[in-house]
C-alpha cells in the first residue's frame, strides 16, 4: 500500500537539505533516519537511561559550561 503524508514547508526544506543526492527519494531518506535511531547499542541506551535518571533526581554532575567553552576554544 502506498500513502501520502503531509509535512510543513519547514520540514520539507530540512528533508531536502538532508538528501545525499538529488535523486534520493524521501522514502530512502526516512528509512535512513529510522535506521540511525535503531542503531543505538544496548550499552548506549543504558547510559542514556542512567543519565536521564540522574537528571530527574538532580544528581547529574556534568561539565561546567565554562569548561566546555574552554575545550572548544571559545
Amino acid at each position: 500500500m502506498v500513502t501520502t503524508i503531509q509535512v510543513s514547508e519547514d520540514l520539507l526544506g530540512k528533508l531536502q537539505s538532508m538528501k545525499m543526492h538529488a535523486k534520493e527519494s524521501y522514502e530512502e531518506l526516512i528509512w535512513d533516519l529510522i535506521e540511525d535511531r535503531m542503531e543505538l547499542s544496548e550499552e548506549t541506551k543504558k547510559s542514556i537511561a542512567e543519565y536521564e535518571e540522574e537528571v530527574k533526581k538532580g544528581t547529574f554532575k556534568g561539565i561546567p559550561f565554562e569548561q566546555v567553552k574552554k575545550r572548544l576554544g571559545m
